[in-house]
């Protein structure tokens, strides 16, 4: 599990208004995806309470293989419409440090029968040897001896489980702040966010505080395109806490206006709910009114099972951000399908090496496939490129329509908070984190700064000539140019956001959020000379 890690999410693209909206916090109107969650009716809560099981089991095609070594056509048949009807969502466990990331996340897989009792017996006995009692949970997800030692998730850990309608691919991120490369790695992958936060007394004030990884966090998602957003309110049952509705709602409370600030429509949106990951309350099934008298809304499987799935493209041009390779009697690309759909034989071509490459086979959830669209976390066996040609953030294209590489582009950029409040001017270097791709960047020209919110009334009326900055300040908005080293595939963002969304980080902090809002011509990485 540790280690493997999927790509970013496909929604529709935004109007400039809409971005706009999320960076100045106003939060009235409609945003990116904005449709509500869906209430669970009493005949679906049944149905997920005796049904939601995670479903990595043997196939109908599984039994008969063993058997006779053939899976008859219909058997296929009923596979490929099984594949039609299941969507597939990837969601992103993050939050500051020991809220219960981990815990939650390998809680879900033991309530959706992805392990059983003999292996958390064991976890138990190895968490006890290390007087660690209340880790067993966590080492579903944290495999790594390092991550069981220190208790800290290091590398974003991936896992598997069903409900009856839905797949779902967990990705639990690190929370501590020397790893936020590794959550946004994560983050960028996802269609759902879970904010995990602990109730215990100190703990969400530590979090939520300045410096504290759940602000930087839910900055980060959003920027990230995780557009819903589940905040579940962790170890409820904590003594210091005993399942209190005031601790409760003056977490929500103090979340909601911050949410806000950071873009989200918290109506539309956000989810609010209580659980204990540790003992499994208010998860599977909803919490016991002998427990928690006052929570009437639904558990967290109804929440995760009823978030509506993003629009993909299957018929678009094929884009694959590669976040990993490996040799496997052959060149193995990992990645999310982002557009387009991936056949077994398909010839693509990886960018920005522009080598010619053909599909041997696509794997979906460790399971052979004869094709996979767009959300689906894929491996996908390559002829005609060697592992050493590929790094990550190359991305696999269509070729008829393939994706540009560029080492310049314009971006709009909103300064979030500079080092030692310091300025932002031409030749300020930073680390550009871009889908897959981790590059250092200067930005080279500053074009002009944004007021957004008089950019309405600026847009109706005509312009005047306006001076360029000379350097911009913490809160600014600014269109600039950024260049970097080597050449980057990236798409504008009113075109293809997954890929047109950045972040900058200086120093181990994440200084500025932006877009791609406009790429050299055709054939070209790089502007004319002004």
């Amino acid at each position: 599990m540790t280690g493997d890690v999927r790509m970013d999410h496909a929604a529709h693209p935004p109007t400039d208004d809409e971005e706009i909206q999320d960076w100045n916090g106003d939060c009235d109107e409609p945003m990116e995806v904005a449709a509500p969650l869906p209430a669970a009716s009493e005949d679906s809560n049944r149905g997920i309470e005796s049904r939601l099981e995670s479903l990595q089991l043997e196939t109908k095609a599984t039994h008969v293989k063993d058997k006779v070594g053939v899976v008859p056509k219909e058997v296929e048949d009923l596979n490929d419409h099984e594949e039609d009807r299941k969507r597939h969502l990837n969601v992103v466990f993050i939050g500051h440090v020991d809220a219960g990331k981990s815990t939650t996340g390998g809680q879900i897989l033991f309530l959706s029968g992805q392990v059983d009792d003999r292996t958390i017996q064991k976890y138990e006995k190895e968490a006890k040897d290390k007087s660690r009692e209340s880790w067993y949970m966590a080492y579903i997800m944290d495999t790594s001896e390092e991550e069981r030692v220190k208790g800290k998730t290091v590398e974003v850990g991936r896992a598997h489980f069903e409900t009856e309608n839905t797949r779902f691919t967990i990705l639990d991120a690190p929370g501590h702040k020397s790893y936020v490369p590794n959550m946004i790695s994560g983050a960028s992958q996802a269609d759902v966010g879970v904010l995990v936060i602990s109730a215990r007394k100190g703990e969400f004030e530590t979090g939520y505080e300045k410096g504290g990884q759940t602000r930087e966090h839910v900055q980060l998602a959003k920027t990230l395109g995780v557009s819903k957003l589940v905040v579940v309110v962790n170890k409820m049952d904590e003594p210091t806490v005993q399942w209190s509705r005031d601790r409760f709602d003056e977490i929500e409370s103090k979340m909601t206006p911050f949410l806000k600030s950071s873009g989200y429509n918290v109506k539309k949106d956000v989810q609010f709910l209580p659980i204990s990951g540790l003992a499994g309350i208010n998860m599977k099934t909803r919490v016991d009114k002998s427990i928690c008298s006052w929570w009437n809304g639904p558990c967290l499987f109804e929440v995760l099972d009823s978030v509506e799935v993003p629009l993909r493209d299957p018929k678009g041009p094929v884009r694959m951000p590669i976040i990993d390779k490996y040799k496997d009697m052959g060149t193995v690309v990992m990645g999310k399908i982002e557009s387009g759909t991936i056949h077994e034989g398909d010839s693509l071509l990886v960018m920005p090496n522009k080598a010619n490459v053909k599909v041997l086979s696509v794997q979906c959830d460790e399971n052979k496939v004869k094709q996979a669209g767009p959300g689906e976390n894929v491996r996908v066996k390559l002829a005609g490129v060697e592992e050493d040609d590929i790094l990550a953030g190359f991305v696999l294209s269509s070729v008829a329509n393939s994706v540009g590489a560029f080492s310049e582009f314009n971006a709009q950029l909103q300064i979030l908070e500079l080092l030692d409040n310091a300025i932002l001017s031409a030749g300020y270097q930073a680390v550009l984190h871009i889908h897959a791709i981790v590059e250092e960047c200067e930005i080279t020209d500053l074009i002009e700064q944004i007021d957004l919110k008089k950019k309405k009334e600026t847009d109706t009326k005509k312009k005047k000539q306006k001076r360029k900055p000379f350097f911009v300040k913490n809160g600014a908005v600014v269109l600039c140019r950024i260049q970097v080293t080597n050449l980057v595939c990236i798409e504008n963002f009113s075109v293809f956001p997954q890929l047109g969304r950045f972040t900058l980080r200086s120093e181990g902090k994440t200084i500025a959020i932006g877009k791609v809002v406009e790429l050299p011509q055709a054939g070209s990485s790089t502007f004319p000379a002004a």
